[in-house]
């Protein structure tokens, strides 16, 4: 029976948590939604669980119900201790959010703990920090759907939950785990249901951990994984954490690495136009409008990308990647102005692009077959859902990490045992993309 249940806002997020959990010996699997946990067979194997909400640019309304469901199949699946994952950039309704999972857990006081050491995520004076650069201030401010606008994280939260907001400030963290357990204590006796706490290293994080076991209080963790992790840790739920890396390869098999960028960053643009400096890797180039247009429209675009990439597949010297992109080339398109123009309701355009990646790499992975594939990868979280629906998978297993937050997954149900990478838009390197098409290629080697 799993132990630890965990809420992301999307997949990428659940993904994360659950690597962290996986890397430390819990068998863990990432789900979709609430109804692909509830109806899936073999659950009781499973040391943890997380399920994607999907939530993250949804109404404050939505977001809850969506929350909400999660937690409460959580619940009927016998979960012990819980998590709400957090976009370490603090993207989303994070405050309505905990409060959907509050309102369904008696007892309870939510832990806020944004850091993420392994990543360069931290948070100082209660202000979040990300590589040395103040959140409001990186890319992350300009988001095309869920932008973030205030840096203070307590008030950021302050305006989204009904509930009292604290912090517990990095000095009182430094001073030790007998400090921290007083300001904790202290903090919710002043009636302060969500706290939040300063953490710039990962001792840090497992400080904190360790005061909240002490105060023997059901904790909701409220963070990108670190904070579950060691928590789980010093629970004794898990080990220690390790790589998990097959040894061979089954590169110059012939096989080919298919990608789906539905990101748009800067970061992400400087991946892809490193990893197609090799020649080996073809970028197929798919017009957004069409996809957004829907219909016959976007069909007749997306089965262009098609009909290129199983056309180069099956050549004698099939490429080593295929790059399908919508936004990497050309002007970046306001996708709020393609829903007002067309008067859809907000977020539709972004959804429809995401099926039509999604549509692209399925129909090319059912014309040229599994064995032509080494795996998947896919930036963003909505493209990897939308990649994975339109191939009939609900459910990834999670096994480890290429660097934090760019997880290590395979296909549960159809595609059995296919690796998938899923990257978050901002994360990584010049040459992350090229280190995820390299490791694909190990993991097509797993038995």
């Amino acid at each position: 029976m799993p132990v630890i249940g965990g809420i992301a806002d999307d997949l990428t997020g659940a993904n994360t948590t659950g690597v962290l959990l996986a890397r430390s010996k819990a068998r863990t699997a990432v789900f979709f939604n609430e109804e692909a946990a509830l109806s899936a067979k073999g659950v009781d194997d499973l040391d943890a669980i997380m399920i994607s909400s999907n939530s993250r640019p949804l109404p404050a309304n939505e977001a809850y119900d969506k929350v909400k469901d999660g937690t409460l199949a959580l619940k009927q699946m016998g979960v012990k201790y819980y998590q709400k994952r957090i976009d370490t950039t603090c993207r989303g309704g994070i405050g309505v959010e905990i409060d959907a999972m509050l309102d369904q857990l008696d007892d309870t006081v939510a832990v806020v703990v944004p850091a993420m050491p392994q990543s360069k995520r931290i948070l100082v004076g209660g202000y979040s920090v990300i590589d040395g650069v103040a959140l409001i201030n990186t890319p992350v401010a300009q988001d095309v759907r869920t932008p973030v606008k205030e840096n203070y994280i307590p008030g950021l939260l302050d305006g989204q939950t009904r509930r009292e907001v604290g912090l517990v400030t990095l000095d009182k963290v430094l001073a030790g785990v007998q400090t921290v357990k007083e300001r904790l204590d202290a903090e919710r006796q002043a009636g302060k249901e969500v706290i939040v706490v300063d953490a710039i290293t990962l001792e840090d994080v497992d400080v904190i951990a360790k005061a909240c076991i002490e105060l023997n209080w059901n904790v909701l963790t409220v963070d990108p994984g670190p904070f579950t992790a060691k928590l789980a840790k010093n629970r004794g739920l898990i080990g220690e954490e390790e790589a998990n890396i097959p040894e061979e390869t089954a590169d110059g098999q012939g096989k080919t690495v298919l990608i789906a960028a539905g990101s748009a960053t800067p970061v992400t643009k400087k991946q892809m136009a490193i990893l197609c400096e090799d020649p080996r890797h073809v970028r197929i180039s798919v017009e957004p409008v069409p996809l957004i247009e829907g219909g016959e429209t976007a069909l007749d675009e997306a089965f262009k990308a098609v009909n290129k990439a199983v056309e180069l597949m099956e050549s004698e010297n099939p490429p080593r990647a295929i790059l399908f992109e919508t936004a990497l080339h050309g002007e970046l398109l306001n996708l709020d102005e393609e829903d007002a123009k067309r008067h859809y309701p907000g977020g539709m355009s972004a959804d429809r692009i995401n099926a039509g990646l999604g549509t692209i790499v399925s129909q090319v992975l059912y014309q040229v077959g599994r064995e032509k594939v080494a795996g998947l990868y896919t930036t963003g979280g909505d493209t990897m859902v939308n990649v994975c629906y339109q191939l009939g998978v609900q459910c990834l297993e999670v096994i480890d990490y290429v660097i934090p937050q760019t997880d290590v997954t395979r296909l549960i149900g159809n595609y059995d045992g296919l690796p998938a990478i899923g990257k978050g838009g901002l994360t990584g390197n010049d040459n992350t993309a090229c280190d995820i098409v390299d490791r694909l290629f190990k993991e097509a080697t797993r038995k």
